[in-house]
């Protein structure tokens, strides 16, 4: 009697592959009912290496490189800068921080759970990166070399990185409990504490201390502080920044990590449920059909009014942020705030 046996996880990607050519490893890995951090998991071997869990070290020697090019996502929206890591600290127990012209990140270093060396390899499709992903097998950030990286140092990196243990999987962990948040909560007092805010970093304590979600908040504050826009909002900021030559800082980010372009944007690309823009040391890829709502939100700072466009999903989560660029101790710029005012 003739057994067949089942395929691993392995030969299930590479047959998949096989049939769907164009499909992203994360939408592959929903098919096959997986994490993508488990389907990486699974070519362990010369096309996978794992990596010990000491994530801060590992981005201290970021430099070492030269330039890469990282990339952040989340269901909706991608986003990749091309640079070199600069100013990197990771001594805050909440929050690591690289600062630079380039590169730009908050990575939240407890929800760093899997990390992976992954080589060119043409039967998985994996291309020479780093790859993190958090405890649910969630991918964090990736980092890709680009034709200015020195490979000596990436090789030396993945050498000194390298777990001891290689295991052809992971063990991924559900899913933690949606957040619940208060439903009644004091308009009058949350608006009075949003009126009183100096910076705009002091906004996600603020809502934590109403224990009130982000969207809800917006709601609160419509007519003082907020109000909301067409969801093709988007197009309109990308296109008049490509066109105007105004830089704006764009925020992306995952329970992990958050990436920032600061600059501007030129070469706007629109094809169907997605808008992109496609410079050559950044890109951004957002699913139109993904956005749910979209706000124009002003906070109160030291430095005056700090006026973003905040763009949702269904489920409430922040795909992306728009602001004007701006350092610390610099007003906005006006003509970002001209552009928002122009927003319908």
């Amino acid at each position: 009697m003739n057994v067949t046996a089942t395929p691993t996880l392995k030969e299930q990607w590479i047959a998949f592959r096989e049939q769907n050519p164009k499909t992203r490893i994360r939408d592959a890995a929903t098919q096959l009912k997986v994490s993508e951090g488990e389907l990486v998991a699974a070519c362990t071997g010369s096309a996978v290496q794992h990596l010990r869990n000491e994530f801060p070290a590992f981005i201290q020697r970021m430099k070492e490189p030269g330039k890469v090019m990282v990339l952040t996502r989340n269901e909706n929206c991608v986003i990749e800068r091309k640079g070199i890591f600069e100013m990197i600290n990771t001594e805050n127990k909440h929050v690591g921080t690289v600062l630079g012209k380039d590169i730009d990140l908050r990575m939240f270093f407890s929800r760093w759970k899997f990390g992976f060396a992954v080589n060119d390899d043409e039967a998985t499709g994996f291309k020479r990166s780093w790859q993190i992903f958090d405890a649910q097998g969630n991918a964090v950030i990736k980092i890709y070399p680009t034709d200015l990286t020195d490979t000596a140092a990436w090789d030396s990196l993945v050498k000194d990185f390298a777990a001891a243990e290689q295991p052809g999987s992971i063990t991924v962990s559900p899913a933690a409990a949606p957040s619940v948040y208060a439903q009644d909560v004091d308009a009058t007092a949350f608006l009075q504490d949003w009126s009183s805010l100096q910076d705009t970093h002091d906004f996600f304590p603020l809502l934590m201390k109403y224990k009130v979600s982000r969207v809800h908040a917006l709601e609160l504050a419509v007519g003082k502080f907020t109000r909301r826009v067409a969801n093709d909002c988007v197009k309109t900021i990308l296109e008049d920044a490509a066109v105007s030559g105004l830089e704006i800082m764009v925020f992306v980010g995952n329970p992990g990590n958050i990436e920032i372009h600061t600059g501007p944007v030129n070469k706007i690309l629109e094809i169907p449920s997605w808008i992109n823009v496609m410079d050559p040391d950044f890109n951004l890829h957002l699913k139109t059909d993904g956005i749910a709502q979209c706000w124009v939100v002003e906070k109160p700072s030291v430095d005056g009014v700090v006026t973003s466009v905040e763009v949702f999903d269904a489920a409430g989560e922040m795909i992306v942020q728009f602001f004007g660029k701006r350092k610390p101790g610099s007003p906005e710029l006006e003509d970002w705030r001209t552009l928002t005012k122009k927003l319908s």
